[in-house]
Parts: C-alpha cells; structure tokens; sequence
C-alpha cells in the first residue's frame, strides 16, 4: 500500500541526504527541487526512487558532492561544459542556465554537458528556459540497456528528450519521452508490484518478446521506441542515436554501451572513450524569430485547437504533452505524494545510514 507525503516532507527529507553527502546548501536545494519535479509531475521512476541510487553511487566514489563545474570551451552561442563528475540533478540546471544566458545575448545557447551523472527527468531542464519566454531543450544519454533494432545487445540508453514551448494564456507545451518505448523506471515499478510488462517493452537475450519486468535481470533489454521493425523501432533506435551523439559524442562524455550505469555494483565498462555520462541542452528566443506576443497569440491558438480536438469514443479529451503532468502536479501539490512500500524501505534504510528523520 502507497503511503502519502506532503512535499515539503519529502523536500526536507530529500535535502537534508544530499547535505549529509557533501553538497552545498546551494547545491542541496537544486538537487532536491530537481529530483522532487519528477514525484509532483507523476514520474514517480526518476524521483526520491531514486534518492538510495544517488546516495550509493557517492559512497562508491563516482559522484563529487562538492563538483568543479567549468567550461571547457565556448562561443557567444555554444560551450562544452565538464560536470566535475557532480550530481545530474546539480550539473544540467548549471548548463541549461548557461545556455539561457548565451540565448539571452544572442538569441540561441547551445550546451553540451560532459563528466555528469543521472539528472532526474529532461523536462524539469527544458521548463528553465519558459520563463525567459524561450524554448526549452534538454536530452540526456543513459545507462546501455536498450537493443538495436535487430540486436540483442544492449547498445544505448533511455535516452530522453524534453522540449517546453512557452504559451501566453494557455498552459504550455512539454514535452518529456524516453526514446525507448518505455523508461527503465516504469520496469522497477512494475517489479516492486510484481507485476508483468506490456508486450514491447522488452526482449529476452536471445531477442524475443517477453512480459517479464525483470528482462534485464537476466541479459534481456529495453526496445527502442516502436518495439519492433514493423511498428516503427528503427525511428526509436535513429532518435535514442542522435541523443547519444549529441549528448556524448559531441560533449566527450562516454557514449554508447560504454555510458556509465546507473546501479553502483555494475562494474564501470573497461575501455571507455569519455568521461561520464553527457547531456545536451538549447535555449532559443522567441523573439529571435517573431515578437514573443505575436508568438504566445498562436502557440494559445494551436494549444487550444489541439486540446478541443474531437475525441474518439470512450476518451474523454484529447491532451497536449505535458498536460498530464500539470494537471498531476495541482494534485499532488495539495493531496500529497504517494510512495510504494519498497520506496518507503529504501528511503528508510537511507534515514538511518545518516540518522535522520523520516517520518
């Protein structure tokens, strides 16, 4: 049974871990808001889930709590920025801020994100740049667990992409997807309710389709967004390709099946061609296109086209992306959090390592 969290226990709780590792009052507070927007938004894989991961891969000395932060070279619109081996969750709203300030000079940022780690969810990153009246963009590589189409080696990661649109009377436009057909994260809350998978989700190491949550438990991995040749999977494994090269190949992080994994007793691939994991953000202002308002009068135009947009029998309205998660956000941020009991132990287990209270 779920137990339910106000926000502001969890943001305390969550807050008080990432001092006892080390970080900065500064820091501890992007962390904890970067990782807390997964929970209110309903993405309950990449929030305080996460937090014992975090926490693990510090003690195993492959997060810097107190990071160098530095770019390592720019132009008045792009830079490479090396992530000091810090925090995702610290590093991307580091880098997405500098991206919005070059835009701010020039009209456009452009940043690449070295020597990093999990940053939580891409769509927290990309809805920085909304209130600068900007558009946002924010990718990430992963963790190599998903396959090819055609292969059953696990070659890429999760790989998201995240773009927010700003709006003016109407809410906006985000959008935030795995590049695979489902994020690793919704495996782990389908294994801790011992439930089965949908069919595309995964393969078994020998390629074939399997409903088992815990595939990748046993040399199995991930599908590419379409789940298979004839449904699409190729576009998925071309889209998962292009964050992994612009995230990796271009920042000099570790790409591919080389990008370090999540888990902290997975042993680090030997031979690996960067440092760490690697990000890619965009800012880009309106105004560097056509004036804000004239934008923000036909962006509410489509956004309201599209959400009164004639549903099919049985759906009740058609949504625009990012529309389920504000409307989960209103509700959580006045109902509460819920968090699986396998969560609870965990967040448990990690109160009593640093002897805090949870409660």
């Amino acid at each position: 049974m779920d137990t339910i969290f106000s926000y502001q226990s969890l943001y305390n709780f969550t807050y008080s871990v990432f001092k006892h590792i080390g970080c900065s009052d500064t820091d501890a507070t992007t962390a904890t808001k970067s990782l807390l927007a997964a929970d209110v938004r309903g993405i309950d894989s990449h929030g305080v889930a996460r937090l014992s991961g975090y926490v693990r891969l510090w003690e195993a000395g492959r997060i810097n709590s107190n990071p160098d932060i530095h770019i390592k070279h720019e132009t008045p619109s792009t830079a490479v920025v090396d992530g000091g081996a810090g925090l995702g969750l610290v590093v991307a709203p580091h880098a997405m801020q500098i991206a919005i300030d070059k835009a701010a000079n020039v009209g456009t940022g452009w940043v690449s994100v070295c020597n990093s780690n999990h940053f939580g969810i891409a769509g927290y990153h990309a809805m920085m740049a909304l209130p600068y009246d900007m558009i946002g963009i924010a990718m990430t590589n992963a963790s190599a667990l998903v396959a090819p189409t055609f292969s059953i080696e696990r070659m890429l990661g999760t790989n998201p992409i995240a773009v927010a649109i700003p709006a003016g009377n109407e809410a906006p436009f985000v959008a935030d997807m795995a590049t695979t057909t489902a994020a690793n994260g919704k495996l782990e809350i389908l294994q801790r309710k011992n439930a089965e998978a949908p069919l595309g989700w995964v393969q078994t190491k020998e390629g074939a389709p399997s409903t088992n949550a815990s595939a990748l438990k046993t040399g199995g991995a991930l599908l590419p967004l379409g789940s298979d040749r004839e449904h699409g999977s190729h576009k998925g494994y071309a889209l998962g390709s292009i964050v992994d090269i612009f995230s990796a190949v271009l920042s000099g992080a570790s790409y591919g099946p080389w990008a370090p994994p999540f888990p902290a007793y997975v042993p680090m691939p030997e031979n690996m061609p960067g440092k760490g994991l690697g990000h890619f953000f965009g800012a880009m202002r309106i105004d560097a296109f056509r004036t804000a308002d004239e934008f923000k009068q036909h962006i509410d135009n489509w956004l309201r086209r599209f959400r009164n947009a004639k549903p099919a029998e049985g759906h009740g309205k058609v949504l625009v992306p990012g529309d389920p998660e504000r409307e989960m956000e209103a509700i959580r941020m006045k109902e509460g959090i819920p968090v699986v009991e396998s969560v609870v132990n965990d967040l448990q287990a990690v109160a009593a390592k640093f002897n805090i209270e949870f409660r």
